[in-house]
């Protein structure tokens, strides 16, 4: 029997959409859907709702829970990914309340930024576990990461875990529709094409019919920025540098250094920037899971609808050599000419039996490409500062960010991550100086 291994599989209602989504693919019928989470308790109620949902379902997969990662991952063909680390208390708390006592804020910290760097330092160590497993008990699996912070964790599990590892988002499957819905701009027709890096790729050509659609956009945009909305800073780098950017104004308001400033303390709520916003996401979920709970299992009928998630589609595209379409995260083999070759990119992709193939771009407009840049920076040496142990190089990684860099010295940086370190204690590994 062909297998599927969930790692992070207490993410329960995730689990819900992804392993719902094979449920209902013909294709993928009689596969085993293994679950493996250190959270046994939440381990516990993804089982017993993806047995009811395949039953609701009718589905001939079977759903099997594991306590042995390895045995888990033994003889996958496929292994999903969605562990986060350190969770919200100690780890989140940590990469917000430390930065915030140098005077330095952030609204998500999951991606770049110092809460970003710290994100990484704590689960590639995790990661490399994966591959080593995988290694020795799938070799041949593919990985499919939803972890963030997608682009390093993408890069170390292909280069240093020699794991064909493709990374998915939701951010290029929403920009469009999140974008013409806020511009009431219709859809129908509409094709795009998007490239860069995750979190900050880039919708290069937007067009209906063959015409270019993004003066209409650009005029509908300036209009909307004279009232307060939510993607005020998007709006805003699409004015300065040309382009729309994919993800969300919260995050990108944290990867460039002009918008969350001491000394222009006036532009949070100029661009309505969300200061804090994950610690608070992070508490209304934990409150929140309760009741969720109890309406999740308050039927045995449990119903699904296919959800927008690319895994499904992928590995129904591979197992049937259908093809499908996808924003793929890989590394830049040649895809992207004017960012460095060790970075990960997006990119659209291929999908069908003979794997995942990318697609290439070139170059993109010099001022993207210079963006992307600052953002890559910071993750090639926080992937060098894990795999070689060496603490100069988080220093590095945290001195590079646009962010960090903008607002604090180089002697209050070096001061905050050494507090960071500290106070992360076992949750990283040891760093020689």
């Amino acid at each position: 029997m062909n297998k599927i291994t969930f790692l992070g599989a207490g993410s329960t209602v995730f689990v819900k959409n992804v392993l719902g989504d094979v449920m209902m693919t013909e294709a993928l019928q009689d596969f085993e859907l293994a679950l493996f989470d250190i959270d046994a308790e939440r381990l516990s109620d993804s089982e017993r709702l993806l047995t009811s949902l395949a039953r609701s379902l009718g589905s001939r997969c079977v759903v099997n829970v594991y306590h042995d990662r390895k045995e888990a991952l033994r003889g996958a063909k496929y292994v999903i990914n969605a562990i986060q680390v350190g969770g919200y208390d100690p780890c989140t708390i940590t990469d917000f309340e430390i930065p915030k006592k140098y005077g330095l804020r952030q609204t998500i910290a999951d991606t770049l930024g110092i809460g970003g760097i710290f994100r990484n330092l704590r689960t590639i160590p995790a990661m490399l576990d994966f591959a080593r497993d995988m290694q020795e008990v799938c070799p041949d699996a593919w990985f499919l990461n939803y972890t963030n912070p997608m682009a390093v964790l993408t890069n170390v599990m292909n280069v240093h875990g020699g794991i064909k590892t493709v990374g998915l988002c939701h951010s290029v499957q929403v920009c469009v529709p999140h974008l013409f819905d806020a511009l009431g701009i219709d859809q129908t027709g509409v094709v795009a094409k998007i490239a860069g890096i995750n979190h900050m790729a880039w919708l290069l050509e937007v067009t209906k019919d063959g015409q270019d659609l993004y003066p209409e956009i650009k005029r509908l945009a300036k209009e909307k920025q004279k009232e307060q909305h939510d993607d005020m800073v998007r709006f805003e780098l699409m004015q300065r540098f040309g382009y729309y950017v994919t993800e969300s104004s919260e995050h990108n308001a944290e990867y460039h250094p002009y918008f969350i400033k001491r000394n222009y303390p006036e532009l949070i709520e100029r661009f309505n920037i969300p200061l804090d916003e994950y610690p608070r996401r992070c508490v209304n979920q934990i409150e929140g899971w309760k009741e969720m709970r109890t309406k999740l299992f308050a039927s045995e009928n449990i119903e699904h609808t296919r959800s927008r998630e690319y895994a499904s589609h992928i590995i129904e595209a591979m197992e049937t050599n259908n093809p499908y379409k996808i924003g793929g995260n890989v590394m830049n083999n040649g895809l992207i000419t004017n960012l460095p070759r060790e970075a990960c990119v997006e990119v659209p992709c291929l999908v069908d039996g003979s794997g995942v193939s990318p697609t290439y771009i070139g170059d993109l407009p010099p001022q993207l490409a210079a963006l992307n840049r600052t953002n890559i920076n910071t993750q090639l040496l926080t992937i060098e500062a894990a795999i070689t142990g060496k603490k100069e190089h988080i220093y590095h990684a945290a001195m590079l960010d646009p962010h960090t860099a903008a607002e604090l010295s180089i002697d209050d940086i070096v001061a905050m991550c050494d507090e960071l370190i500290e106070a992360h204690g076992d949750w990283l590994p040891k760093y020689t100086s």
